[in-house]
């Protein structure tokens, strides 16, 4: 449906949008730490393949109806929900963060360690609005290689980063970290109510 190719890209919008303010002050302040490697790079270049590329192709040519699925009605419509509610993480976690908000895995000299507002329950709530983000994908965008292929890159990509980044953390903030993790869960809050 056209309503919901024209909701993915909206949300794309959206998500450039609401990083674009943040991605100017990462660029700023010394650097005390950085830690990006090959692995990290090839599938940051393969989210984006799964997660632009290959949208744009499927929304504007019809060269990959090949790898098409058809979904109950009911599923493409969740789709705008959960891609609104992913927008709402991706936004708060950025407002919070604030200039700690980084693309890479890097700490800066003015680095502070985030935990309230949105990060006091959940470490890694961008990551989680990426979650919620691709499964929106897969449910707007059907077709194997446009939608549902970016849940597999993003859950390695997330398997491969979140670890290294709790490393780098823990570098950085020690004890405070230890007990931040203690206190929090990753993605999902470690206590609902």
């Amino acid at each position: 449906m056209l309503i919901f190719k024209i909701t993915y890209w909206l949300a794309i919008v959206m998500q450039i949008l609401i990083r674009a303010p943040y991605r100017q002050g990462a660029r700023t302040g010394a650097k005390t730490d950085r830690r990006v490697s090959r692995t990290e790079t090839i599938l940051l270049g393969l989210l984006a393949v799964f997660g632009f590329v290959f949208p744009v192709i499927y929304t504007f040519s019809g060269w990959l109806d090949f790898a098409n699925y058809a979904l109950p009605a009911w599923l493409g419509w969740l789709g705008l929900p959960l891609t609104a509610a992913s927008l709402f993480l991706f936004w708060r976690s950025h407002a919070d963060l604030k200039s700690n908000w980084s693309p890479s895995l890097e700490i800066r000299a003015d680095h502070s360690l985030v935990t309230s507002g949105i990060y006091r329950r959940i470490r890694h709530p961008m990551y989680a609005s990426q979650f919620v983000f691709v499964i929106g994908q897969a449910l707007l965008l059907q077709n194997w290689l446009a939608g549902a292929a970016n849940i597999a890159f993003f859950s390695v990509f997330y398997l491969l980063r979140a670890p290294a980044e709790e490393r780098m953390m823990l570098d950085a903030f020690g004890e405070e970290y230890r007990a931040y993790q203690q206190r929090t869960g990753g993605v999902l809050p470690r206590k609902i109510i």
